[in-house]
């Protein structure tokens, strides 16, 4: 009985081994797979990364090219925008240098006419002041100030033109409206808003200038009481060099909303349920370190 019970076992033995020797290759088959196949996978990943890479620094590459392209593109029809405010001032100036030789013995013709050329030489001077404001990129000098007196200062020196004009003035602003942000630039962007306001009524009108404090931050809005802006000219508002008017270099809004986008805001532009437009400059809350 023990001989054949021994002899039972040492046959059931070579039986159980070679049954697991397959599965012990199909086992080491599969792990060798797959470390292929990882291997596999983190060449192409790699590839794939430098492939990713490349193409950014093209991309990049092509955008450089393109924004200088569209500089140049701007800049040629800056000049040939200059060219043409330069000539349409200077056309008439001559004839009334031509005239105030004929003029010399009438002072009050004289002073009519030399009236006329200091007209003419402002809007020199507003065209390069538009051109360069536009032109500079730089990054604002941001200061502590109050925004109601900017606008006070704003529209008291435009006092001569609102009375020849025949335009009432309402200015209103509430105490203390803190701005942290470049005095100079606001202050263009402000005269450019209401200088946009004093275009929209030639014949005398209303204009409503207030500065107040708000969830964003300050809102400084310029309203006039002129007719208003119709759909397809408000689409087109703040793009460079487009105007609706015989003069002007259509630079004005598009400055006011570089001088916005630069301290993080926005510009609004609306038409007034009772007549007339509003723009408003939203800047906003000054940073915790610089509040008072």
């Amino acid at each position: 009985m023990t001989t054949t019970a021994a002899l039972l076992s040492e046959t059931r033995e070579p039986q159980v081994s070679v049954a697991a020797a397959p599965a012990d290759l199909d086992l080491q088959t599969i792990l060798r797979a797959w470390n292929d196949a990882t291997d596999r996978l983190q060449r192409t990943h790699e590839t794939l990364r430098e492939e990713v890479r490349r193409l950014t620094d093209e991309l990049e590459a092509k955008n450089r090219e393109l924004a200088r392209r569209n500089r140049l593109a701007d800049l040629g029809q800056m000049a040939s925008h200059v060219a043409h405010e330069v000539r349409n001032s200077l056309v008439p100036m001559k004839l009334y240098l031509s005239l105030l030789r004929r003029a010399r013995g009438d002072a009050e013709k004289s002073a009519e006419l030399l009236d006329k050329f200091c007209a003419g030489f402002v809007a020199l001077e507003a065209t390069v002041n538009d051109l360069l404001s536009f032109s500079t990129e730089r990054d604002p000098k941001c200061v502590e100030f109050d925004a109601a007196e900017l606008v006070r200062e704003v529209c008291g020196s435009l006092g001569p033109q609102l009375q020849a004009q025949q335009i009432s003035l309402r200015v209103d602003t509430t105490p203390a409206v803190y701005a942290w942000a470049d005095r100079d630039m606001i202050r263009r962007a402000v005269l450019n808003l209401v200088l946009n306001a004093l275009d929209a009524m030639p014949a005398g009108g209303e204009l409503v200038v207030t500065a107040c404090r708000s969830r964003f931050g300050i809102e400084i809005e310029v309203a006039d009481s002129g007719p208003g802006i119709d759909a397809s000219t408000l689409q087109h508002l703040f793009e460079p060099f487009f105007t609706t008017k015989s003069n002007g270099t259509g630079l004005g809004l598009a400055i006011v909303e570089r001088i916005a986008e630069a301290h993080g805001g926005h510009i609004i532009a609306a038409n007034c349920p009772e007549g007339g437009a509003a723009f408003t400059l939203c800047l906003p809350a000054q940073p915790a370190h610089a509040s008072r």
